[in-house]
């Protein structure tokens, strides 16, 4: 009777430790919410392919249609749809996309950044600073000289500096299509980088002919960046949208 009463006594004390020792808290859900920011001389609709499988994969995706005239139009434009989410957002960028987001990144929405083959400029940095000395032996993108205020890329030479994996009838129609660049918005300068106070990732395109890798690394780097590399164009929204979903998808589910 003594040994029964004392392993009653200490089943019952296992069971008083139980019941206040604190649940293990759950891993955090992944961030459902994407928005993402179109680069110099696209809009939002090349973003069609990353679109399609981040919906697939039970992401609400929202697309910026900002006009690259201004990086303050273009931060404010973004801010707004980061606003509407209601929640914690991963917000990707693309080329110049990446400096927009550089700044709009500091949103208190914003959990995570990620950096498509983008500019990721540093405090009192534009992208026109970051691409006046080119690494060496690096081509020069076929950019025409300004023209009422803005920048356009030679039409011929589109595909080739733009799109080289794209299909050609793709690539020419990005050609045709594309959005004049705002001086304004090339030479707007970043006041606050989001990527010192917040995690960010970066795709590096290995054959990209616009933002050439050695300046990828050199960015993604000082950021530190979580980093996947990828051939491809710069037009990898495009031609890859596979690539670039599943290094949101890694962000999404990577914010601590």
């Amino acid at each position: 009777m003594t040994m029964i009463r004392s392993l009653s006594a200490s089943a019952g004390a296992l069971l008083l430790v139980l019941s206040v020792t604190p649940a293990q808290a759950a891993p955090a859900a992944p961030v459902k919410n994407v928005v993402l920011v179109h680069g110099a001389f696209a809009d939002g609709s090349g973003w069609r392919g990353v679109y399609d499988i981040l919906k697939t994969d039970g992401f609400n995706v929202s697309i910026v249609q900002h006009p690259t005239l201004s990086l303050a139009g273009d931060v404010a434009a973004t801010k707004d749809v980061v606003d509407a989410q209601g929640g914690p957002v991963v917000l990707v960028g693309h080329s110049y996309g990446g400096a927009v987001i550089t700044e709009a990144g500091t949103n208190p929405n914003v959990a995570a950044l990620v950096y498509i083959t983008a500019f990721a400029p540093d405090k009192g940095e534009s992208v026109n600073s970051l691409s006046a000395s080119p690494p060496p032996g690096t081509p020069a993108p076929p950019i025409l000289p300004p023209k009422n205020g803005f920048l356009s890329l030679d039409k011929a030479k589109f595909p080739a500096a733009f799109a080289g994996d794209v299909d050609p009838k793709t690539a020419a129609f990005m050609a045709d299509s594309q959005i004049p660049w705002g001086l304004d918005a090339v030479g707007g300068q970043i006041t606050q980088p989001a990527w010192k106070s917040k995690p960010s990732w970066y795709l590096q395109v290995a054959d990209d002919k616009m933002i050439p890798l050695p300046a990828q690394q050199a960015m993604s780097k000082r950021a530190g960046s979580t980093i996947v590399e990828v051939p491809g164009s710069h037009a990898i929204f495009v031609s890859n949208p596979k690539a670039v979903a599943a290094i949101i998808e890694k962000a999404a589910s990577g914010v601590k």
